[in-house]
Protein backbone atom coordinates (compact mmCIF):
# COMPACT_ATOMS: atom_id res chain seq x y z
CA UNK A 1 0.00 0.00 0.00
CA UNK A 2 1.42 3.35 -0.98
CA UNK A 3 2.48 6.13 1.25
CA UNK A 4 -0.52 8.92 1.06
CA UNK A 5 0.23 12.39 1.28
CA UNK A 6 -2.08 15.56 1.36
CA UNK A 7 -0.56 18.45 0.32
CA UNK A 8 -3.15 21.13 1.84
CA UNK A 9 -3.62 24.78 0.98
CA UNK A 10 -2.88 26.97 3.69
CA UNK A 11 -4.00 30.52 3.13
CA UNK A 12 -2.03 33.34 2.51
CA UNK A 13 -1.22 33.67 6.14
CA UNK A 14 -4.50 33.97 8.30
CA UNK A 15 -5.55 30.42 10.17
CA UNK A 16 -9.27 31.75 9.80
CA UNK A 17 -8.58 31.02 5.58
CA UNK A 18 -8.51 27.63 6.31
CA UNK A 19 -11.38 25.37 4.69
CA UNK A 20 -13.25 22.74 5.95
CA UNK A 21 -11.73 20.24 3.54
CA UNK A 22 -8.43 21.37 4.87
CA UNK A 23 -9.19 20.93 8.11
CA UNK A 24 -10.21 17.29 7.59
CA UNK A 25 -6.83 16.38 5.92
CA UNK A 26 -4.83 17.85 8.96
CA UNK A 27 -7.04 15.33 11.25
CA UNK A 28 -6.33 12.75 9.00
CA UNK A 29 -2.66 13.04 9.06
CA UNK A 30 0.30 11.50 10.94
CA UNK A 31 3.36 13.33 9.76
CA UNK A 32 3.67 17.00 8.92
CA UNK A 33 7.09 17.93 6.84
CA UNK A 34 7.90 21.50 6.88
CA UNK A 35 10.78 23.37 5.02
CA UNK A 36 13.13 25.00 7.32
CA UNK A 37 14.71 28.46 5.83
CA UNK A 38 16.50 29.36 8.20
CA UNK A 39 16.31 31.18 11.42
CA UNK A 40 15.25 34.35 9.44
CA UNK A 41 11.89 32.71 8.13
CA UNK A 42 11.47 30.66 11.50
CA UNK A 43 7.48 32.43 11.03
CA UNK A 44 6.78 30.78 8.41
CA UNK A 45 7.15 27.31 10.53
CA UNK A 46 5.60 28.84 13.49
CA UNK A 47 1.98 29.44 11.49
CA UNK A 48 2.51 26.25 10.19
CA UNK A 49 2.68 24.91 13.83
CA UNK A 50 0.04 26.92 14.81
CA UNK A 51 -2.43 25.89 12.17
CA UNK A 52 -1.83 21.99 13.53
CA UNK A 53 -2.26 23.21 16.57
CA UNK A 54 -5.68 25.00 16.42
CA UNK A 55 -7.56 22.41 14.45
CA UNK A 56 -6.32 19.32 14.96
CA UNK A 57 -8.60 17.31 16.87
CA UNK A 58 -5.91 14.79 18.84
CA UNK A 59 -3.10 14.38 19.86
CA UNK A 60 -0.14 12.16 18.45
CA UNK A 61 1.07 13.56 14.94
CA UNK A 62 4.63 14.63 14.41
CA UNK A 63 6.17 17.60 12.89
CA UNK A 64 9.31 16.59 10.13
CA UNK A 65 11.44 19.55 9.34
CA UNK A 66 13.42 19.45 6.24
CA UNK A 67 16.49 21.10 5.48
CA UNK A 68 15.91 23.40 2.67
CA UNK A 69 18.97 23.45 0.14
CA UNK A 70 20.04 26.97 -1.02
CA UNK A 71 19.32 27.92 -4.85
CA UNK A 72 22.57 28.69 -6.68
CA UNK A 73 22.24 32.10 -8.33
CA UNK A 74 20.92 32.00 -11.58
CA UNK A 75 22.95 33.02 -14.58
CA UNK A 76 21.13 35.65 -16.79
CA UNK A 77 18.43 35.21 -18.75
CA UNK A 78 15.34 32.71 -18.68
CA UNK A 79 17.27 29.34 -19.76
CA UNK A 80 19.85 30.32 -16.84
CA UNK A 81 16.86 30.80 -14.21
CA UNK A 82 14.74 28.08 -15.31
CA UNK A 83 18.06 25.53 -14.92
CA UNK A 84 18.97 27.21 -11.21
CA UNK A 85 14.91 26.72 -9.84
CA UNK A 86 15.35 22.96 -11.61
CA UNK A 87 18.91 22.04 -10.12
CA UNK A 88 16.94 23.62 -6.75
CA UNK A 89 13.80 21.48 -6.73
CA UNK A 90 16.32 18.28 -7.86
CA UNK A 91 18.24 18.61 -4.73
CA UNK A 92 14.47 19.52 -2.66
CA UNK A 93 13.24 16.05 -4.36
CA UNK A 94 15.83 13.82 -2.49
CA UNK A 95 15.58 15.80 0.70
CA UNK A 96 12.21 14.97 0.55
CA UNK A 97 12.28 11.50 -0.96
CA UNK A 98 15.12 10.72 2.36
CA UNK A 99 12.66 12.01 4.88
CA UNK A 100 9.34 10.37 3.55
CA UNK A 101 10.88 7.07 3.60
CA UNK A 102 12.27 7.27 6.91
CA UNK A 103 9.66 9.04 8.81
CA UNK A 104 6.54 7.70 7.25
CA UNK A 105 5.34 3.88 6.94
CA UNK A 106 4.30 1.82 4.30
CA UNK A 107 0.86 3.08 5.23
CA UNK A 108 0.89 6.17 7.00
CA UNK A 109 -0.56 9.42 5.93
CA UNK A 110 1.62 12.77 5.42
CA UNK A 111 0.90 15.99 4.61
CA UNK A 112 2.83 18.98 3.30
CA UNK A 113 1.38 22.54 4.27
CA UNK A 114 1.21 24.83 0.80
CA UNK A 115 1.17 28.85 1.75
CA UNK A 116 -1.51 29.82 -0.60
CA UNK A 117 -3.16 27.12 -3.07
CA UNK A 118 -0.98 24.46 -3.71
CA UNK A 119 -1.69 25.53 -8.15
CA UNK A 120 -0.01 29.19 -7.96
CA UNK A 121 3.51 29.53 -8.69
CA UNK A 122 3.76 26.93 -5.43
CA UNK A 123 6.96 23.86 -6.38
CA UNK A 124 5.03 21.31 -3.87
CA UNK A 125 3.51 19.44 -7.00
CA UNK A 126 6.90 19.24 -8.94
CA UNK A 127 8.81 17.69 -6.11
CA UNK A 128 6.36 15.64 -5.19
CA UNK A 129 6.08 14.05 -8.36
CA UNK A 130 10.08 13.71 -8.75
CA UNK A 131 9.31 11.79 -5.30
CA UNK A 132 7.03 9.75 -7.04
CA UNK A 133 9.89 8.32 -9.09
CA UNK A 134 12.07 7.25 -6.12
CA UNK A 135 9.71 6.32 -3.07
CA UNK A 136 6.12 5.03 -3.41
CA UNK A 137 3.61 7.29 -2.39
CA UNK A 138 0.23 8.76 -3.74
CA UNK A 139 -0.90 12.31 -3.31
CA UNK A 140 -4.09 14.38 -3.63
CA UNK A 141 -4.53 18.24 -3.57
CA UNK A 142 -6.50 20.38 -1.26
CA UNK A 143 -6.82 23.94 -2.87
CA UNK A 144 -6.35 26.92 -0.42
CA UNK A 145 -7.15 30.64 -0.81
CA UNK A 146 -4.48 32.36 -2.43
CA UNK A 147 -2.73 35.54 -2.48
CA UNK A 148 -4.90 36.58 -4.70
CA UNK A 149 -8.39 36.41 -3.52
CA UNK A 150 -6.89 37.66 -0.33
CA UNK A 151 -5.81 40.87 -1.75
CA UNK A 152 -8.65 41.78 -3.49
CA UNK A 153 -10.92 41.17 -0.31
CA UNK A 154 -8.30 43.30 1.11
CA UNK A 155 -9.13 46.05 -0.98
CA UNK A 156 -12.73 45.46 -1.59
CA UNK A 157 -12.07 45.39 -5.26
CA UNK A 158 -12.81 43.07 -8.55
CA UNK A 159 -9.68 41.08 -9.69
CA UNK A 160 -10.97 41.84 -13.49
CA UNK A 161 -12.83 44.76 -15.57
CA UNK A 162 -16.12 43.94 -17.68
CA UNK A 163 -15.14 41.56 -19.62
CA UNK A 164 -11.42 41.80 -19.74
CA UNK A 165 -8.65 39.01 -19.21
CA UNK A 166 -6.46 39.07 -16.04
CA UNK A 167 -2.80 38.10 -16.72
CA UNK A 168 -0.98 36.58 -13.18
CA UNK A 169 2.99 37.07 -13.44
CA UNK A 170 5.82 37.49 -11.48
CA UNK A 171 8.35 40.23 -11.08
CA UNK A 172 10.72 39.16 -13.33
CA UNK A 173 8.61 38.64 -16.12
CA UNK A 174 6.94 41.93 -15.49
CA UNK A 175 10.63 43.36 -15.99
CA UNK A 176 10.99 42.03 -19.23
CA UNK A 177 7.76 42.58 -20.73
CA UNK A 178 6.30 45.24 -19.38
CA UNK A 179 2.40 46.10 -19.32
CA UNK A 180 2.66 46.92 -22.81
CA UNK A 181 3.47 43.69 -23.52
CA UNK A 182 0.38 41.78 -21.16
CA UNK A 183 -1.99 42.77 -23.61
CA UNK A 184 -5.06 42.67 -21.01
CA UNK A 185 -6.40 45.39 -18.67
CA UNK A 186 -4.89 43.94 -15.39
CA UNK A 187 -1.84 42.58 -14.31
CA UNK A 188 -1.42 40.34 -11.04
CA UNK A 189 2.16 40.30 -9.96
CA UNK A 190 3.82 37.92 -7.73
CA UNK A 191 7.22 36.85 -6.32
CA UNK A 192 8.68 40.32 -6.81
CA UNK A 193 11.73 41.14 -4.63
CA UNK A 194 12.88 44.05 -6.95
CA UNK A 195 9.55 46.19 -6.71
CA UNK A 196 9.01 45.71 -10.65
CA UNK A 197 6.21 48.19 -10.71
CA UNK A 198 8.30 51.08 -10.73
CA UNK A 199 8.93 50.60 -14.65
CA UNK A 200 5.54 51.16 -15.44
CA UNK A 201 3.93 54.20 -16.32
CA UNK A 202 3.59 56.53 -13.41
CA UNK A 203 -0.28 56.68 -13.64
CA UNK A 204 -0.72 52.85 -13.49
CA UNK A 205 -3.16 52.30 -10.57
CA UNK A 206 -1.54 49.49 -8.26
CA UNK A 207 -3.38 47.67 -4.79
CA UNK A 208 -0.66 46.26 -3.28
CA UNK A 209 -0.76 44.25 0.17
CA UNK A 210 1.73 42.24 1.91
CA UNK A 211 1.60 39.66 4.74
CA UNK A 212 -2.03 39.63 3.87
CA UNK A 213 -4.68 37.99 6.58
CA UNK A 214 -1.67 38.50 9.17
CA UNK A 215 -1.65 41.07 11.94
CA UNK A 216 1.53 42.52 10.17
CA UNK A 217 -0.60 43.23 6.97
CA UNK A 218 0.21 46.25 4.86
CA UNK A 219 -2.06 47.73 2.04
CA UNK A 220 -1.25 50.60 -0.34
CA UNK A 221 -3.42 51.50 -3.53
CA UNK A 222 -3.20 54.75 -5.82
CA UNK A 223 -1.02 55.32 -8.78
CA UNK A 224 2.47 54.01 -9.11
CA UNK A 225 3.45 57.60 -9.14
CA UNK A 226 1.60 58.59 -5.92
CA UNK A 227 2.36 55.96 -3.74
CA UNK A 228 5.45 54.03 -5.75
CA UNK A 229 7.78 55.03 -3.18
CA UNK A 230 5.94 54.60 -0.70
CA UNK A 231 5.42 50.79 -1.32
CA UNK A 232 9.07 50.35 -1.89
CA UNK A 233 9.86 52.00 1.52
CA UNK A 234 7.37 49.93 3.44
CA UNK A 235 8.50 46.45 1.65
CA UNK A 236 12.01 47.15 2.40
CA UNK A 237 11.43 48.00 6.56
CA UNK A 238 9.01 45.22 6.80
CA UNK A 239 11.54 43.19 5.18
CA UNK A 240 14.07 44.12 7.03
CA UNK A 241 12.05 43.69 10.24
CA UNK A 242 10.84 40.15 10.00
CA UNK A 243 13.23 38.82 8.18
CA UNK A 244 10.74 37.73 5.13
CA UNK A 245 8.32 39.22 2.72
CA UNK A 246 5.47 38.09 1.31
CA UNK A 247 3.42 40.25 -0.47
CA UNK A 248 1.59 40.67 -3.89
CA UNK A 249 0.04 43.51 -6.19
CA UNK A 250 -2.99 44.00 -8.89
CA UNK A 251 -1.87 46.71 -11.78
CA UNK A 252 -4.20 48.30 -14.08
CA UNK A 253 -3.05 51.02 -17.03
CA UNK A 254 -4.31 54.93 -16.13
CA UNK A 255 -6.83 56.46 -18.11
CA UNK A 256 -5.58 57.42 -21.42
CA UNK A 257 -5.99 60.89 -22.34
CA UNK A 258 -8.90 60.16 -24.98
CA UNK A 259 -10.54 57.85 -22.65
CA UNK A 260 -12.85 58.30 -19.83
CA UNK A 261 -11.72 56.34 -16.18
CA UNK A 262 -13.18 52.93 -15.68
CA UNK A 263 -14.09 51.53 -12.31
Amino acid sequence: MARCIHVIGIGAGNPDYLTVQAIEALNSADVFFVADKGEAKRDLVALRQEICARFIREPGYRVVELPDPERSEPMSGQAGYREAVTDWHSARARVWAGAIETELGPDGVGAFLAWGDPSLYDSTLRILDAVATEVDIDYDVIPGITAVQALTARHRILLNEIGEPVLVTTGRQLRARGMSGSAVGSVVVLLDAECSFQACPPNTRIWWGAYLGTDHELLVAGTIGEVGAEIEELRAKARAEHGWIMDTYLLRPGPSASSPSRG
